[in-house]
């Protein structure tokens, strides 16, 4: 039987919250025997007051240390550090599903990459379209303070390929920052934006053939790759990133 179980439940609820990174925060204040006010506003996230309120209380309760509790927190830091360290490649499908196969839907799985993102959110997408379930995680994702860039596709830059309204109009209501590839600086003759990836927190990347449509994420057959961990989330953010410095893409 476990001799601090409000501790560690406190803490596995802290953990799933907040992420190993604040919850090394969290330890680093409690182990520099900091006023308890201050822990708990040491980190200007969503959650993380309540998160350090709860971990703090159930240290009341078992009797704990600081100095016991900081290497117990820096402990559970380090294991879901690891576990998200090692890297995991899932089959993500659209379409008819088949008996026998177990493949996971894109639209689950897109949804869920936004709803797990606590800090950083990077969408890219040829063609888009108002899509509610996307729409209100987007939504949640903004209110518990994530960054949220999505780079999409123009009419201009498709040409005739896309009609209606422009692909930036589906993320229209949402704190969402827009960029785009400014046609008159690609430099190959019907070149497009047609790149379609989600990226959360460095850590999750989606590469998908599937746009940002209910077409795509739901009704046609699209095929894509869900990695977790390892250098290919991190790789794809930069990317974007070292695009946006070099003004190959623009804010719309």
């Amino acid at each position: 039987m476990s001799r601090r179980p409000a501790l560690e439940a406190a803490t596995a609820d802290a953990v799933a919250a907040l992420g190993p990174v604040h919850l090394r925060t969290l330890a680093d204040r409690i182990a520099a025997g900091r006023p308890r006010e201050a822990i708990t506003q040491a980190v200007p996230v969503p959650g993380f007051p309540a998160a350090a309120v709860a971990v703090l209380a159930a240290q009341e309760i078992d009797d704990v240390r600081d100095a016991e509790t900081a290497a117990y927190l820096y402990g559970v830091a380090a294991g879901h550090a690891q576990h998200a360290a090692a890297v995991t490649v899932e089959s993500v499908w659209s379409g008819p599903s088949v008996h026998g196969v177990p493949v996971r839907a894109t639209a689950q799985v897109l949804v869920q990459l936004v709803e797990n993102a606590s800090s950083e959110l990077l969408l890219m997408t040829y063609s888009a379209k108002p899509y509610e379930p996307l729409r209100a995680a987007l939504a949640s994702a903004v209110e518990r303070g994530v960054g949220v860039t999505a780079v999409v596709e123009t009419l201009q830059g498709a040409g005739s390929a896309i009609s209606g309204d422009e692909p930036a109009a589906a993320f229209q209501g949402l704190d969402v920052e827009l960029w785009h590839w400014p046609a008159g600086k690609r430099t190959e003759l019907n070149a497009k934006m047609h790149a379609k990836i989600a990226v959360a927190d460095r850590r999750w990347l989606l590469v998908s053939s599937a746009n940002l449509t209910q077409s795509g994420v739901g009704r046609n057959i699209e095929a894509g790759l869900l990695i977790r961990g390892g250098t290919a989330p991190q790789r794809a953010a930069e990317h974007i990133a070292a695009l946006r410095s070099a003004g190959v893409l623009e804010r719309l």
